[in-house]
């Protein structure tokens, strides 16, 4: 379609940039006009495509539409307007006149908040369900016929940037091109908005934020989340006007310790504590603001209210000068308005707006090794003196509580320049090992060496258990509400949404995980894992129970479940994040602490995952992350009397050597995800189609490296030869390359050593007798890198009939016809018991073998089909406890009765 677009920001920028690649003719952009010589967003990128952009300061003069401007508008013959942000009237003549109309982005779900300020009344009026509307335009205001809304969760301590940057701004987008798609293919809908519910709510400025001290503290946090950042709640102390920001509401009872500052109209003085300024509701419940702003521009964080400014001013070294002029010259380029910067500049009252200041933020830490301000750190130094002040002490090491910098190994990958932390993180804090132990942790797409990671040696697992005992019994964790616990998860989740190109990235190059898996699976599941389990964290109850009553007293018996305290966590190298996620997102859910043991070949996810808590907002000591050797850390996380709960996935002789530990040490709670040899039958009345390509995807996914994987294939005697020759012509189209290369079918084995015994292990296959049919050689490529492999003609008695590969190594068995009995039989003749797969279209059949199986999970026409929903662990020698699912948190919890007489 022709597509007039009018609007402006990064909004209207990415909703245009999203409907050219839609393949749409964008005619014009009509934009406001350059404002302190920069040009709106929108308008600089239509320019550099060369579409015509058009700046008009004023569509209408005195209520009337001006001519000249609907002429060179009627010109460009649009078929439909498009306004994703729009601040101007745009006259009716422009609206009615192209063929579709004008469809209208709107932050609300209308007819809810009509008016500009939506975002913030949505949040002032504490609403728990906001989202955006894309309406028909009319003469009215914000009242045309609904095309299409999408609604979302309004988090409590969400502020007007948090909810536009999470979901208005990105689901906004892709809102405003489906509304245009819908148009195109002629479905969209018109749909009247209700009457009922309707609200026109005035545009928010400055002089109507005032704060009403005489409402509840929840309504108080509401009004100045409300306002974050623009206008800016504020009240008068001491005759001086102060604007706050960063507010968090609490329903616990009030006992902050602090210095008081009274405030006019108040039910009772604020208290002014190290974690910010307390301030009271009249239902004497309070909440806490992080910033505050004085009239002049000024902000600093709330606690420092009452000290006194530092009235010494830094005396710069000449290196620390050279810093301060680069920062000078980078100031100039971001406020090319301001002829000179003087150290009296300020930086918003010179033109600066919210994409400058992340902007400042980037180049400082590239001019200065890495150093990562906050875009706080600039609302809170706005003067260039002061902003230098502010850098020099943190460079200097100053404030050092307030910022962490971390040693990045940076590297150009998948076209993008990924950031990894690649020292233990203990309490809150990269550090490296005792001593600077380090090792080399190795690309196995061609065996060279990623970066250097840091050792953990004795000492520090012990200062890992001590900071996560602390961060249990003492810490502001042990004390956190369960629906705040549920917020940071949620908030974790985000940010590993923000970065999951750049962890699948890692994941990639770090395991040899395919790319596009690695992005779907290995992270994709973790994001979701962590969000199903922060739903849990307030839902985590016990029950009452009858018991005999001895009269005359009367008795009531309640449970509670409570968290066991410090866990360990030891996970594999096959999925990295997504067995950290499995396991962590239940133990913090519970409300446990941490102290994780990635794989030693694979820590670089887990050590970016440990990043991501901190920026989340996770207490110190909650998470600890620990690379290194498992003989070492292992050992340590099961005989140490401080670890309460260890839970682990890897093999089966280590899984009962952890067990044995953990007995000895403190009889500590213990949950196995061990090995398997999973039976795949394979009956001749199945959709062959479906069984050939879901058996395939049984041995071969994520490289032969899966915990599930089909260790033998069971194919009824009819269909056995049509099943090899099928798989055999299906294996020699998949891709073996680069994992990061999008084509790419098949990645490299995680590491040498076990490329080495893959190879061994394919050789006693031939040695035994079985038919190798294809593959079974290391392919002739830099890596570590093996052929996917077919046996066929297996018996029950041979190696590789019995012990797990853990690679791409199929085992195919024959059946007789109709023996389904003597093939249980065989299945189940095994010491593993993780998961099993059946393949028929008789239900009766499938429900009696999935019932005579042993084993924790039963696929039925279908295979590696697990959900965050549901239980995930085996029997027998495959272990105890469940990962996933509600069950998942019964591992890391406990049970306490207690009985009470009156």
């Amino acid at each position: 379609m022709r597509i007039a677009v009018i609007g402006q920001s990064l909004f209207g920028k990415e909703v245009y940039k999203e409907l050219v690649k839609e393949g749409h003719q964008v005619v014009g952009v009509f934009t406001i006009p350059d404002k302190d010589g920069k040009a709106d967003p929108l308008g600089a990128e239509a320019e550099k495509d060369g579409v015509s952009v058009f700046k008009f300061p004023r569509w209408r003069l005195k209520g009337q539409a001006i001519p000249e401007v609907v002429e060179k508008y009627t010109a460009l013959g649009a078929e439909l307007n498009v306004l994703p942000f729009c601040s101007q009237f745009i006259p009716m003549e422009v609206i009615d006149a192209p063929k579709h109309g004008s469809i209208i982005y709107h932050p609300s779900i209308l007819p809810r908040h009509r008016g500009a300020s939506a975002i913030n009344w949505t949040l002032m009026q504490g609403d728990k369900i906001g989202g955006f509307s894309v309406f028909w335009a009319d003469d009215g205001l914000d009242t045309g016929d609904i095309l299409l809304q999408k609604e979302c969760e309004v988090l409590p301590e969400d502020t007007v940037n948090s909810i536009y940057n999470r979901f208005l701004f990105p689901e906004g987008v892709k809102g405003m091109v489906e509304a245009v798609r819908l148009i195109a293919e002629g479905k969209a809908p018109r749909i009247p908005q209700p009457v009922e519910g309707a609200t026109y709510d005035p545009m928010q400025k400055k002089e109507n934020a005032k704060i009403n001290w005489d409402q509840p503290a929840e309504a108080i946090h509401n009004f100045i989340r409300g306002n974050d950042k623009v206008p800016g709640a504020w009240t008068e102390v001491n005759g001086t006007k102060l604007t706050f920001f960063g507010s968090s509401f609490t329903s616990c009872a009030p006992n902050p310790d602090g210095q008081p500052l009274e405030i006019p109209g108040a039910s009772k003085p604020g208290v002014v504590t190290k974690n910010g300024l307390v301030l009271f509701g009249n239902d004497g419940k309070w909440l806490i603001v992080k910033n505050i702003k004085f009239e002049d521009g000024k902000m600093i964080p709330a606690s420092q209210y009452f000290k006194s400014s530092d009235s010494t001013t830094l005396q710069l070294s000449e290196e620390e000068k050279t810093i301060a002029n680069e920062i000078r010259a980078t100031w100039k380029r971001i406020l090319t308005n301001v002829a000179d910067i003087e150290d009296s500049t300020d930086f918003f009252k010179a033109g600066a707006a919210s994409m400058d200041v992340v902007r400042l933020v980037e180049e400082v830490k590239l001019k200065c090794n890495g150093l990562q301000l906050q875009n706080e750190d600039v609302y809170m130094a706005t003067k260039f003196e002061e902003f230098i002040q502010m850098l020099v002490r943190r460079l200097r090491g100053e404030d050092a509580e307030e910022t962490q910098v971390i040693d990045y190994v940076e590297k150009d990958a998948n076209n993008m320049k990924i950031r990894m932390p690649h020292q233990l993180f203990i309490n809150g804090q990269f550090v490296d090992a005792e001593g600077g132990k380090t090792y080399d942790t190795i690309n196995p797409t061609d065996g060279s060496t990623i970066c250097k990671v840091s050792l953990a040696q004795l000492s520090d697992i012990d200062k890992a258990v001590s900071s996560a005992k602390e961060a249990f019994e003492n810490g502001e964790w042990g004390k956190m509400n369960p629906r705040d616990r549920g917020r940071l998860m949620y908030r974790l989740a985000d940010l590993m949404e923000e970065h999951q190109e750049e962890l699948a990235t890692i994941e990639s190059i770090d395991s040899g995980a395919v790319y596009t898996l690695a992005l779907k699976t290995h992270v994709g599941m973790s994001i979701q894992t962590f969000r199903y389990f922060a739903g849990w964290c307030d839902k985590i109850q016990g029950s009452t129970i009858p018991i005999n009553q001895a009269r005359p007293n009367r008795n009531l018996t309640f449970t509670r479940r409570e968290p066991i305290g410090v866990c360990g966590i030891i996970i594999p190298w096959n999925y990295p994040l997504m067995m950290l996620a499995w396991k962590t997102a239940a133990c913090l859910a519970a409300g446990n602490t941490v102290v994780l043991k990635p794989a030693q070949v694979t820590p670089l996810t887990a050590l970016k995952f440990a990043e991501m808590t901190v920026k989340a907002g996770f207490p110190k000591g909650v998470v600890n992350i620990l690379p290194g050797a498992g003989s070492l850390i292992g050992q340590r996380l099961s005989d140490h009397p401080d670890v309460r709960k260890l839970g682990f996935t890897g093999s089966t002789p280590v899984g009962k050597q952890i067990m044995k530990c953990c007995a000895v040490s403190n009889v500590k709670k213990v949950s196995l995800e061990l090995g398997g040899k999973s039976p795949l039958i394979i009956f001749t009345d199945c959709d062959l189609d479906k069984a050939v390509r879901m058996g395939m995807s049984s041995v071969f996914f994520n490289k032969g490296e899966n915990c599930i994987a089909a260790g033998r294939l069971f194919i009824e005697s009819s269909i056995y030869d049509e099943f090899v020759r099928r798989v055999v012509e299906e294996v020699k189209k998949i891709k073996i390359g680069d994992p990061l290369d999008r084509s790419t079918d098949h990645g490299p084995q995680n590491h040498k050593a076990h490329l080495d015994k893959l190879l061994e292990f394919c050789k006693t296959g031939v040695k035994e007798g079985a038919t190798l049919v294809y593959g079974g050689k290391q392919v002739p490529r830099p890596g570590f890198f093996l052929e996917p492999t077919i046996f066929t003609d297996v018996t029950d008695e041979m190696f590789i009939a019995k012990e797990e590969s853990f690679g791409p190594v199929m085992i195919i068995s024959k059946f007789e016809d109709g023996d389904i009995d003597g093939v249980l039989k065989r299945a189940n003749d095994t010491e593993y018991g993780l998961a099993s797969g059946v393949f028929t279209k008789d239900i009766n059949k499938a429900l009696y073998v999935s019932e005579k199986l042993q084993a924790g999970t039963v696929f039925v026409n279908t295979y590696n089909k697990t959900d965050v929903a549901a239980p995930f662990g085996g029997f027998k020698q495959s272990g105890f406890g469940k990962d996933l699912g509600q069950e998942a948190l019964n591992e890391y919890l406990k049970t306490k009765a207690v009985t009470i007489e009156y």
